[in-house]
Parts: structure tokens; sequence; C-alpha cells
């Protein structure tokens, strides 16, 4: 345990931190997972409704920071594949 306040403080800050990531990347899976079920089910217009939520969630942990902007491009690439499989 850290004996200096600055120090107690950046501990905390970390934890909050961990905290809101583990959250906000559970939750990207979520949308990802919903786009898969989507496709699975064959229904263009589900499908193209969970792609664009998918997509935003994406950009938007790219942003964060969350995952590097080349693995949000390769998930992206990775849903447009899928979705065209879709008739």
């Amino acid at each position: 345990m850290p004996n200096i306040k600055s120090a107690e403080k950046r501990v905390q800050i970390g934890k909050v931190r961990n905290a809101r990531n583990k959250a906000d990347r559970s939750e990207l899976k979520t949308v990802l997972k919903k786009f898969d079920a989507a496709v699975a089910e064959g229904s263009r217009d589900k499908a193209e409704s969970a792609y664009k939520v998918a997509v935003k969630a994406v950009d938007k942990a790219a942003g964060k920071g969350l995952i590097h902007k080349n693995n949000a491009a390769h998930k992206k690439s990775s849903l447009d594949k899928k979705l065209n499989t879709v008739e």
C-alpha cells in the first residue's frame, strides 16, 4: 500500500479506470455477439441494424484506446464479410 497521498490517489484512479475499461470491453463483446446472432438468424434487416451498432461500438472503442486502430479495422472488415454472406 502506498504511503504518499498522491500515490494513494493514483491507485484509486487506476481502479476506477480499470472498472470502466472492463465494462466498455464487455459491452463491445456483447454488441459483436448480437451481430453474430443476427447474421446466424439470416435476417438481412436485423443484421444491417446490428451491423451499424457494432461498427459504431468498434470505432468508439478504438477512439478510447480500448483496442488498437488496426484491430478496429480488422474487426470492421470481418463484420463486412459476415454481413455480405446474409441474403
